[in-house]
């Protein structure tokens, strides 16, 4: 196989990064659609969660039954259930040829109990040197959006949808702490800026979807280019 040919069908992942509210999960979902119509093999998942094991830590930390060990314990159960998922789901997709989409990864336990919840960076560093295994992302989106705003777009949703306004483990935090939270992300995408892309998203779903396809298709030309061929 040519080096080209290579660079066309090596796997991407793709992360997506930010604060509750922004509109991760549904531009993961149309992100994997634009992948799958232009002949890209992809799939899409989450964090915590992502297989299993992972999904039932995933229950147990966002139904607050973690709260009160603190933001310590919850790292490394957030770290537990992300090792699982990578050697399960993530490795053995990226190992296939299969582009990965995952709503939130390693950065969001930099920024939720490292940056906000005060956790040691040093705890942080080895939990996600043991968890990633290597397997860095090699795009990060992160929806940038005044959490104010942010909620105001979800109670509208559940309203709309006849649900009772209420919220997870992180949700139900301060507005202040989503603020902190807020600039927790900003920090880490002007810390790694080759991996990283900020995009305003208080704007039009559609609209943003064709940000990020655009984004994506700037970051790795060659791929969509090969698939497109």
């Amino acid at each position: 196989m040519s080096e080209a040919s290579s660079a066309t069908s090596r796997a991407r992942f793709i992360t997506f990064e930010g604060g509750e509210g922004v509109g991760k999960s549904t531009q993961v979902k149309r992100l994997l659609q634009h992948l799958q119509q232009n002949g890209i093999d992809a799939v899409r998942t989450r964090e915590p969660g992502g297989t299993a094991k992972a999904e039932a830590i995933r229950s147990f930390i966002l139904q607050g039954r973690s709260e009160s060990w603190g933001a310590g314990a919850e790292a490394v159960l957030f770290a537990s259930a992300r090792l699982d998922h990578v050697r399960q789901l993530i490795a053995p997709n990226l190992a296939a040829g299969t582009w990965v989409l995952c709503d939130r990864f390693h950065d969001s336990t930099r920024a939720y109990q490292g940056l906000t919840g005060g956790v040691d960076e040093r705890l942080i560093g080895e939990l996600e040197t043991l968890a990633l295994d290597g397997h860095v992302p090699d795009l990060t989106i992160v929806l940038d959006m005044d959490p104010e705003i942010a909620f105001r777009r979800v109670e509208q949703r559940q309203l709309a949808d006849g649900l009772k306004v209420t919220g997870d483990r992180f949700e139900k935090e301060e507005l202040d702490w989503h603020r902190t939270l807020r600039d927790g992300f900003l920090a880490i995408a002007n810390a790694n800026p080759e991996r990283c892309v900020v995009l305003d998203a208080d704007r039009d779903e559609d609209e943003l979807e064709r940000v990020i396809w655009a984004t994506v298709s700037a970051r790795f030309p060659e791929a969509v280019a090969g698939a497109e061929a």
